[in-house]
């Protein structure tokens, strides 16, 4: 049985339920990562005993499924996209802006998904949008590629966030700090290929570099279904 499918206790003298134990774990999140998220601090957020939330939650990755699933309804949009590659564009973008909200979601990205009502609507609109537009099998492989970019390059951005933070260096000032090495390392004339990247290579901001390789990855999946079936 889910989390989903558990009748929640009867309510005492301290009100509590699932709705809220989720928007404590959240709120405890964005201010600490997952790792401030237990089910002590979230007790003592909402004032009650640990042992009682135990009633709602049988354990922390519960708690995180449920947690996810709340965020999905951030990501579910409010109206289907017409066009299949507006939709799956969508829902990348939409994504990547709830994970810059919510930092914490992009450890939880790329995992088994969550069986919660937001997570299915966000499945069925996804799969929807693609619906009669080639067999399942390749409807499936073609959202599980464009989700497989998506997840990845938020991980990486979210992962420059945290790095930026936790060395109090911005990416020019790491540059900055890191070009005397690089530049001593190109010297050797051994990285040829890496040493053209970065002398002429053009620097984008994040979302820009996201945008331009979604819409590669949409161009590769559109060359796919217009094949015709084998």
């Amino acid at each position: 049985m889910t989390v989903w499918d558990r009748p929640e206790p009867p309510t005492r003298p301290v009100p509590l339920d699932r709705d809220r134990i989720v928007a404590a774990a959240i709120a405890l999140a964005d201010e600490g990562g997952l790792e401030a998220v237990s089910v002590r601090k979230v007790a003592a957020r909402l004032n009650a005993g640990p042992m009682r939330l135990y009633g709602y939650i049988s354990t922390k990755e519960e708690l995180f499924d449920l947690m996810v699933d709340e965020v999905q309804a951030e990501i579910l949009p409010e109206e289907q996209p017409g066009d299949w590659r507006e939709a799956l564009r969508t829902l990348a973008h939409r994504t990547r802006h709830a994970a810059l909200r919510h930092e914490w979601l992009a450890d939880l990205l790329g995992g088994r998904p969550t069986l919660g009502p937001n997570g299915l609507a966000v499945a069925e609109s996804t799969l929807a949008a693609l619906d009669g537009l080639a067999d399942i099998d390749t409807v499936m492989r073609a959202v599980e590629t464009v989700s497989a970019y998506y997840n990845g390059a938020i991980r990486r951005e979210i992962a420059n966030l945290r790095a930026e933070r936790a060395t109090g260096l911005s990416k020019r000032d790491w540059q900055r700090a890191s070009g005397p090495h690089i530049t001593r390392m190109l010297a050797t004339g051994r990285f040829p290929a890496l040493s053209k990247a970065v002398h002429d290579g053009t620097e984008v901001d994040a979302e820009t570099s996201f945008t331009t390789g979604l819409d590669w990855i949409l161009d590769a999946v559109a060359t796919r279904l217009a094949r015709p079936p084998a």
